[in-house]
């Protein structure tokens, strides 16, 4: 520990309680998930905006994690809290997340505090080998009466052995479509309920603080999305795969169509959960600035818990070098994300003070001065 350690403990615990006896005037600013301080019930102060965390989904593997550092060079050093990857559906050993696949999004996760480790996770095996309806049905079916628990649990014992017992799961994704052999509409009832299997199994092995995710593709697709949802017990956010698409489908119509953004947001209320977007990005319309735009204003006004745009072509901005328009709105609005939260409606009045790291880990967080703290003392 050193020779100085004592006298280091010593002024440490000095300069705590001179933090705790202005802990009104003080903004804890370092919570996984949140870009603000929070409550004793772990939600942000009412009247304080929350920046919502973003990242990209850059490659599946160890590359991935290192172009994470890259594009936020390429953003001015603004930071991406959000790690996203996908386990490969192929064949269950991989969905059971194979070994030296995970440890490099693991150790990415565990490096800081506030980071969300985001996993795609197929819920059959053979995902996009286009098996048939009845074939999916009857492996739905197989699901819901419990034969692929095992897969679920070696997944569970995986992720929290590797200390990240947090990840945001992303489970049967898209599953209103007709691309996964997870999707839902052959046998909805079985689908709902071998999800429910799922988080069940997930939920049972020691140590797990998992988040569920239910993210179905924007718009009606193969079946309405809302008959595929499978009750709030088992669901921790509700998030939507949004592209720009079809040809030219405005964002507005994007917003309004059935089962679109504003539904999302809507339903996601109704039943008092956080929305996410795993996945968004450009698509049919090209390098569609008003879409870039429009779709990343939509999230600042939505508060989502975390975005991740797919960053390779057609839908991305940075590794795609089909979208430049595009890519300098992005750029644009999102460089320099780090700065302090404000209330709404107010300039920042909010100034970091520097702690040291051992106080900061002591109080919880990074903290901050509001300037015009001393008026509220005078009142008292």
């Amino acid at each position: 520990m050193g020779p100085h350690a004592p006298q280091c403990l010593r002024r440490g615990k000095r300069l705590a309680v001179i933090a705790a006896g202005i802990v009104s005037s003080l903004t804890l600013a370092s919570v996984p998930g949140h870009a603000v301080g929070v409550a004793d019930d772990g939600e942000p102060p009412k009247g304080v905006v929350a920046a919502p965390a973003f990242g990209a989904y850059l490659d599946y593997g160890p590359r991935g994690v290192e172009r994470i550092g890259e594009l936020s060079e390429w953003l001015g050093g603004t930071e991406l809290r959000v790690g996203h990857t996908y386990l490969p559906g192929d064949r269950w050993s991989n969905i059971e997340g194979a070994p030296d696949f995970l440890e490099n999004w693991a150790q990415w996760r565990k490096e800081k505090e506030n980071r969300l480790f985001v996993l795609n996770v197929p819920m059959l095996e053979r995902n996009e080998e286009g098996v048939g309806d009845d074939e999916v049905a009857r492996m739905l079916g197989q699901g819901a009466a419990g034969d692929f628990d095992r897969h679920y649990r070696v997944l569970a014992e995986r992720l929290v052995d590797l200390g990240v017992p947090d990840t945001v799961v992303v489970l049967g994704w898209e599953m209103n479509g007709t691309t996964y052999t997870h999707r839902c509409g052959p046998d909805p009832e079985s689908w709902k309920k071998y999800w429910n299997r799922i988080v069940t199994t997930m939920r049972s092995v020691p140590g797990q603080k998992f988040k569920f995710d239910f993210t179905p593709s924007r718009g009606r697709d193969a079946v309405p999305w809302t008959e595929c949802y499978p009750g709030d017990d088992t669901v921790d956010i509700v998030g939507m795969d949004s592209y720009d698409q079809p040809r030219g489908m405005s964002f507005d119509e994007q917003v309004n169509e059935p089962y679109g953004l504003q539904r999302h947001v809507d339903f996601a209320a109704e039943h008092k959960k956080p929305i996410s977007y795993p996945e968004w990005g450009l698509f049919r319309n090209g390098d569609n600035e008003d879409y870039m735009r429009r779709m990343l204003k939509w999230m600042d006004e939505k508060k989502p818990l975390y975005n991740t745009v797919t960053d390779y072509c057609p839908h991305g901005v940075w590794q795609c070098k089909d979208n430049p328009a595009s890519a300098e709105v992005y750029r644009k609005l999102l460089s320099g994300r780090d700065e302090p939260p404000t209330e709404p409606g107010k300039p920042s009045d909010c100034s970091a003070v520097g702690f040291g790291d051992w106080i900061e880990h002591w109080l919880g967080g990074k903290v901050c001065l509001r300037f015009d703290w001393w008026k509220d003392e005078q009142k008292r």
